[in-house]
């Protein structure tokens, strides 16, 4: 019997903490610029969609379920694709603050980031010198002296009340301790199996962008977790769609998006995030693999189901 062909899964990260708004005029800021972006990409593809939220005001992050409220059923409701809500918000937030809209609204999957680690920015201040507001400037500036906590502590915490919500996780590994430390949670039984693990590069203070980086990823996934996870890859920036590539011709997953990279091809803005995602669809069908419907994620992720939210 034949094997049957790798289905990929694309995520989309839809909007995020990383860029500010005056990035980039199509990063989507508004609860209706959110959905119409979500929904869009959703069409184009992405079976998963990572959302964080923003003040519609300023474009700065805000974990406020009151403003998740008014773009996750709009999604839901137009979509049948996964909802993955972000445990991450921001690097300047308290992890009791990442955390309330997964708490709240029991998504099927939720991000984690796997460690505490140096998150370093503010080299995008040398390609962009206007700001709308002045909170971006100081956003960027501070990651000088920024550390991303995610202490054991922390992902206990939000490992227990995701299994206590039926809620599965993208765990972001941004380098390779991050993937011994989860390797350490599946040992405590608190990380379930099949594992959905994000390995994330190019970031300051996380692994680099070579392929060697993504290659010293897999190996040492595969041997701490053999059959038992997903693996998808994450490019930061330029990084996006040449990693993704790479990865995809060994068999991975990927997630593209306006949170990860402002970029469709060199020196030129994506207008949408539905673009990114139809741009990683041409690469995966060219490879002469599938992209997976969100209920074909749902089954390879082992997820409770759309109907199990509380949206």
């Amino acid at each position: 019997m034949a094997k049957p062909r790798h289905k990929v899964i694309i995520t989309c990260a839809v909007t995020g903490a990383i860029h500010t708004p005056s990035m980039s005029p199509y990063l989507p800021v508004t609860p209706d610029e959110i959905a119409a972006a979500a929904i869009a990409a959703a069409e184009a593809g992405a079976a998963i969609l990572h959302l964080h939220a923003r003040d519609p005001a300023t474009g700065q992050p805000t974990q406020d379920p009151d403003v998740f409220e008014k773009f996750l059923p709009r999604i839901k409701q137009a979509t049948d694709a996964v909802i993955n809500i972000t445990t991450g918000g921001s690097p300047h937030m308290t992890v009791t603050e990442r955390m309330q809209p997964a708490a709240v609204f029991k998504p099927e999957v939720a991000s984690l980031n796997m460690g505490s680690m140096n998150f370093g920015l503010y080299p995008m201040l040398k390609r962009f010198s206007e700001f709308n507001h002045e909170w971006e400037r100081q956003h960027l500036e501070n990651s000088r002296d920024l550390v991303f906590k995610n202490t054991f502590a922390d992902i206990e915490t939000i490992l227990r009340i995701g299994n206590e919500n039926g809620t599965r996780f993208e765990f972001e590994c941004y380098d390779i301790s991050h993937l011994y430390n989860l390797a350490h949670f599946v040992d405590r039984g608190l990380a379930k199996t099949p594992l959905f693990i994000q390995s994330v590069f190019g970031l300051l203070g996380g692994i680099g962008a070579h392929p060697e980086d993504l290659m010293h990823m897999k190996r040492t996934a595969d041997r701490l977790f053999g059959d038992d996870y997903q693996w998808s890859i994450l490019g930061a920036g330029r990084n996006q769609i040449p990693l993704a590539s790479q990865g995809l011709a060994q068999g991975s997953n990927v997630r593209v998006g306006l949170e990860d990279s402002l970029w469709i091809a060199p020196g030129e803005l994506a207008q949408t995030n539905a673009d990114q995602v139809s741009k990683i669809r041409q690469v995966i069908e060219g490879l002469s693999f599938e992209v997976a419907t969100p209920n074909e994620a749902r089954a390879t992720l082992q997820l409770k189901g759309a109907d199990q939210v509380a949206f």
